[in-house]
């Protein structure tokens, strides 16, 4: 992948929904939640004052409304700030 994100930014790449069916009828993409865990791909070198924690490989838990939305090479990702990451699951 040819992208590294700058200063205190992540880049994750997020969880597939799941299949949801309720009697029989399968719910559409635009109603599906969006996931709120994906996992890191790339992470900047932080800043001057904020140390970067968050690795390639960790899986993270971010909010519902977190980061920008960006597409490479056909699959979407988020760039976020390490500060919109909740939590590192292990």
């Amino acid at each position: 992948m040819n992208i590294q994100p700058l200063a205190d930014r992540v880049l994750v790449q997020p969880a597939p929904a799941e299949e949801k069916t309720i009697g029989g009828i399968i719910i559409p993409d635009t109603a599906k939640e969006k996931p709120l865990q994906g996992t890191v791909l790339a992470a900047g070198n932080g800043t001057k004052d904020e140390e970067m924690v968050l690795k390639a490989g960790d899986r993270v838990l971010y909010g519902k409304y977190s980061g920008t939305e960006v597409e490479l090479d056909g699959e979407k990702y988020l760039i976020m700030r390490q500060s919109d990451v909740l939590a590192i699951l292990k």
